[in-house]
């Protein structure tokens, strides 16, 4: 029997739904802020409020425009609020992650050159909504299986 998957045993390992939610909302609380950064952000002078033409580069590699940043900070300010209590941690993990996949599949199918892209992404961002919205939604998974059992009834003491 493996015990360290199990969800009890996650807080030995530093994993719980409150850390992990918190720490993705100061991750996305950080990237916010360091898209506002000139040097962090190259072409910074190119940045736009919004759309496909903003030439803004976070590390070089991440299209942004203001709007993009903006929505980072509130994302992180989300993540930080919810990880107060396990369940709304879990629904911050979920259901962010759920919103970063269906991201990544709208950035597949849009013309990065259209008004369609209007945050803007491009395709390193697309691929970065994919991993982070699987690993949120696993981790959403995996982590909240202990308050999912609370609520049921059936956690293991």
């Amino acid at each position: 029997m493996t015990t360290a998957s199990h969800p009890t045993h996650h807080h030995a390992m530093g994993l719980s739904l409150h850390n992990t939610a918190m720490g993705l909302g100061a991750v996305f609380l950080l990237v916010g802020v360091l898209g506002f950064i000139p040097g962090i952000t190259s072409n910074y002078g190119a940045m736009s409020f919004a759309g496909y033409d903003s030439g803004a580069m976070l590390l070089g590699v991440f299209q942004v425009s203001v709007l993009h940043n903006i929505v980072h900070l509130l994302f992180g300010a989300a993540g930080i609020a919810m990880a107060r209590t396990a369940s709304t941690a879990r629904w911050f993990l979920l259901g962010g992650g759920i919103v970063y996949i269906v991201l990544w599949i709208y950035g597949l199918v849009i013309d990065m050159d259209g008004s369609a892209n209007f945050v803007p992404f491009n395709t390193a961002d697309n691929w970065l909504h994919l991993i982070l919205g699987l690993a949120m939604v696993g981790l959403g998974l995996w982590l909240g299986r202990d308050a999912m059992d609370r609520t049921r009834g059936t956690a293991t003491p």
